[in-house]
């Protein structure tokens, strides 16, 4: 078989872990080529093509973002998008596409699937950990790890200073990201997209924490959080993402209501990028490798997913259309530590 790949929408530790694994099973095991479509869903529409070998990707499991690199493009929004893809199928003679992102870069996928007869083969994507079906995502340890080690460094300067000092993370729908690394990180508030912040009670806590001798505190808060009473407005997006500067907003806030010394740190994209951790690396190749076979065995419209320790497949259509919110027991666990 000839077998196409493209890596769609943000870029994560991982993406390189998993082109490796597709090439190496498909060369090996099944006597397959492999080519990678540049730039995400806009490679297959305009033809941009690399040759993918063994000895090209040998050593890319350490390395960060995708050597193929990505976009946002989206074949429905463009003139004969899905057409175009077709063509370029046919005229690479390729047999199979492996298409591996986010929420989007799947939706396209499915649809190219069951409505345009594309074979095609998922592979989830995302540092939020928030697509459907799937326990992790490959890219979310990596962005969790980030932020355990910003907050490790922020817990230094906050004592030294007596400041309180909010930590603005990823997660524009879902606060997997806020929730692990504040847990891990020894954050003293993790404030999520799930569950409005109440800002009176946040300033309460902290005043109490200072009567008791504890001069500084640490805030993570998701970038999608919004506080209580807000109005119920989307708030403005780029690209689909939620930027709300609510990491800014909420400094300024705890400051007026406590009259202590409160700064923001954005970590931003840092959390996506560097090489991936080891459990990252570990499950993109179990991913790769679950995919390639899946292509062989002419499985199309289908997702590879993590469900306990196993890797399994499921329908296109059950990892997208709905956000995989946060586990509100595991924010439980988040909530003992708030005080």
């Amino acid at each position: 078989m000839r077998i196409g790949i493209l890596t769609g929408g943000g870029d994560c530790p991982g993406l390189n872990a998993v082109v490796r694994a597709i090439v190496r099973r498909s060369v090996m095991e099944h006597g397959s080529e492999v080519v990678g479509f540049l730039e995400g869903w806009r490679g297959p529409m305009e033809g941009m093509v690399m040759p993918l070998t063994l000895q090209g990707t040998g050593g890319l499991i350490h390395r960060g973002g995708t050597i193929l690199r990505t976009s946002r493009a989206n074949p429905f929004k463009c003139e004969r998008g899905p057409e175009k893809i077709a063509e370029q199928m046919e005229k690479h003679r390729l047999d199979a596409l492996i298409a591996i992102g986010g929420e989007e870069t799947l939706s396209i996928a499915e649809e190219m699937s069951s409505k345009h007869k594309l074979n095609v083969v998922c592979i989830p994507k995302t540092i939020d950990n928030d697509l459907n079906s799937t326990d992790f995502t490959f890219g979310f340890d990596t962005a969790v790890n980030v932020v355990m080690e910003a907050i490790d460094r922020l817990h230094t300067t906050a004592e030294s200073h007596n400041r309180v000092l909010v930590c603005e993370v990823m997660g524009g729908n879902a606060g997997w990201i806020a929730c692990y690394g504040g847990i891990a990180g020894g954050a003293d508030f993790v404030l999520v997209p799930e569950k409005p912040i109440k800002l009176k009670e946040i300033a309460e806590s902290i005043k109490k924490r200072h009567a008791r001798g504890r001069d500084y505190s640490i805030v993570v808060v998701a970038e999608g959080a919004h506080l209580e009473g807000d109005k119920a407005q989307p708030p403005p997006t780029v690209n689909g993402n939620k930027r709300t500067g609510i990491g800014e907003r909420l400094a300024k806030l705890i400051e007026e209501e406590t009259g202590y010394e409160t700064r923001a740190t954005v970590l931003g994209h840092i959390q996506r990028g560097g090489s991936p951790t080891a459990f990252d690396r570990v499950l993109a190749t179990r991913f790769g490798v679950k995919a390639t076979d899946l292509v062989h065995e002419k499985k199309f419209g289908r997702m590879v997913a993590l469900q306990g320790n196993l890797v399994v497949d499921v329908p296109i259509s059950e990892g997208i259309g709905k956000i995989k919110s946060l586990d509100m027991d595991l924010y439980g666990v988040a909530e003992v530590f708030f005080s």
